[in-house]
């Protein structure tokens, strides 16, 4: 199994960043792809960002150009970094591990307001 553990969520005023980070144990050798997911009060889950393990990335559309999702492989870590953050942004952000069995981190809030 694969734990996940996520931190760098927070307050913002709009127009500011953030970089959020997901570092896996466990399991980590069958790992196929991490990615980042939200889910915004009252509204489903979404895609933000995912990493293949070939090095393709792919952005949500609604955060092109303003986020950008990278890994350190050595480290098992996910990282997501946040720029231009908008209120529409404010959700709680889960990383995601593709494996046999998926693996979900907590979870950490991410609040832009004035």
């Amino acid at each position: 199994q694969v734990q996940l553990v996520e931190s760098g969520g927070g307050s913002v005023k709009p127009g500011g960043s953030l970089r959020l980070s997901c570092a896996a144990s466990g399991r980590t050798d069958n790992i196929l792809a991490m990615a980042w997911y939200r889910q915004a009060p009252w509204k489903q889950r979404e895609l933000v960002a995912l990493s293949t393990n070939s090095g393709m990335t792919n952005d949500a559309d609604s955060v092109k150009g303003r986020f950008t999702i990278s890994r350190d492989n050595a480290k098992n870590t996910l990282f997501l970094q946040m720029h231009s953050l908008k209120p529409a942004d404010t959700a709680v952000y889960y990383c995601y591990v593709h494996l046999p069995t998926p693996a979900w981190g907590q979870g950490t809030q991410v609040a832009v307001y004035s």
